[in-house]
């Protein structure tokens, strides 16, 4: 049974033409197959999604404790926003 979960799992993606184009000359690029290449980036962004999630755990934390202002909080938050964008 453990062998079973470890197993990668398969999914189905439905993409626009263009997208796959642009996707198999990035991976050939990188010398990855598309599905490999597709994979990098999900990895990718899912670690930055968790850095960016302890990063907010952290700055909350300093907010809440008073180590830092409210001011410098909302800064914070107002500059993490732009650099979503």
């Amino acid at each position: 049974m453990y062998e079973k979960e470890k197993a990668k799992k398969q999914i189905l993606l439905r993409i626009s033409p263009k997208l796959w184009a642009e996707l198999a000359a990035w991976a050939e690029d990188d010398y990855r197959s598309i599905n490999g290449q597709i994979e990098f980036l999900l990895s990718e962004c899912v670690r930055k999604r968790k850095s960016r999630a302890q990063k907010e755990a952290v700055m909350q934390e300093k907010f809440i404790s008073g180590e830092i202002t409210p001011e410098e909080y909302h800064t914070w938050l107002k500059n993490r926003k732009l650099s979503e964008k």
